[in-house]
């Protein structure tokens, strides 16, 4: 997908300001309390019925099977995390706050650390040069990103397409080792408070795995959950906004713009909304992060409808065709780097 023209429209925050005022009317901005509660005692329970499955089921190859649960569940604690970092469960900051490091701690990450990377990508999805989103060293989102490459980043960049869902495999891993660094370096708030639930949740963890199940199986099963973890969450995000378009400053745009022409809905029931978290409302949620995820659905056809009435491209496909484009987009931006006799990076 192409770079948006430097001539993108903007009309200022008339057009924000008019569908907010619908939407709020509509009280879908008000919080939802009572649903959150009943997700996050559903989720929990699951949490420790699974935990008692792994107790009963001893050193057994079965564990592998319980690994893939648990990634399920962690990425689920992870969208709950994501909410309460956007202040959709209870009305005042510090009380998202203390629940979002409890979760995040709950599945080993920083909440402090995911918090200032995810805000700075709302700030600007997909900016060139601002969106943290785009800037991972192993992969190229833009051509601009292939040059001056070398070595492996070259390599993986030039076959991105095709080692995009393997590198996911990594994804878990990588979140705990960055979080670990963050926290050991003091660069979030709460620190200690972090410290410990890391700490707590890596204790607890290996223990349980060495305590109960044999080594080889034990690593089996932190290389099933872990890889798994990573991938479901890979394919939850990436979605949303990767092979749509990209900006630079050179390009003007009001807010409503800015959050839908770079982001991308995925159609599905409601089976779709509890398997990427509610993350299929990619523009709904961009547009209004406090927004409760279970009001996103009811949202979606408003905002729709609004952004054709004002002429506002609006993107949304099915779960698989959204891989598609993901895979079309980074085969393409790669290209370059596979034609014969292509210039070696200095």
């Amino acid at each position: 997908m192409p770079a948006l023209p430097e001539t993108a429209v903007t009309r200022g925050t008339g057009d924000y300001t008019d569908l907010s005022r619908q939407l709020r009317q509509a009280g879908l901005l008000d919080r939802r309390p009572a649903g959150y509660f009943v997700k996050i005692a559903l989720t929990l329970l699951a949490f420790a019925g699974l935990c008692l499955v792994f107790a009963a089921l001893g050193d057994s190859w079965w564990q592998l099977a319980t690994a893939a649960g648990f990634a399920v569940l962690f990425a689920q604690v992870a969208f709950l995390g994501h909410d309460a970092g956007h202040q959709q469960i209870f009305r005042g900051r510090r009380a998202n706050d203390r629940l979002g490091r409890v979760l995040g701690g709950l599945v080993g990450i920083s909440y402090g650390w995911w918090m200032g990377k995810h805000t700075r990508h709302h700030a600007n999805p997909n900016h060139e040069d601002e969106d943290p989103d785009l800037d991972i060293p192993l992969l190229a989102f833009t051509r601009g990103q292939t040059g001056g490459r070398r070595g492996l980043v070259r390599w993986t960049a030039k076959h991105q397409a095709g080692l995009f869902f393997p590198l996911l495999l990594l994804e878990g891993l990588s979140l705990h080792w960055v979080s670990i660094q963050v926290v050991w370096r003091g660069e979030v708030k709460a620190r200690r408070t972090e410290a410990v639930l890391l700490l707590a949740h890596f204790a607890v963890y290996f223990t349980a795995l060495f305590t109960v199940l044999s080594p080889p199986v034990a690593i089996a099963f932190i290389a099933v959950h872990q890889g798994l973890w990573g991938v479901y969450l890979g394919c939850s995000f990436a979605p949303g906004h990767k092979g749509m378009p990209t900006y630079t400053d050179a390009t003007s745009l009001d807010f409503l713009r800015k959050q839908v022409l770079t982001s991308r809905n995925v159609r599905g029931g409601y089976w779709v909304d509890f398997l990427l978290g509610g993350l299929n409302y990619q523009i709904e949620h961009h547009l209004f992060p406090a927004m409760p995820r279970f009001n996103l659905r009811r949202a979606q056809p408003l905002v729709r409808e609004f952004c054709l009435r004002h002429g506002i491209d609006y993107a949304q496909c099915g779960l698989l065709r959204s891989y598609r484009y993901v895979l079309e987009h980074l085969r393409e931006v790669g290209e370059p780097l596979r034609r014969p006799g292509a210039p070696a990076a200095r």
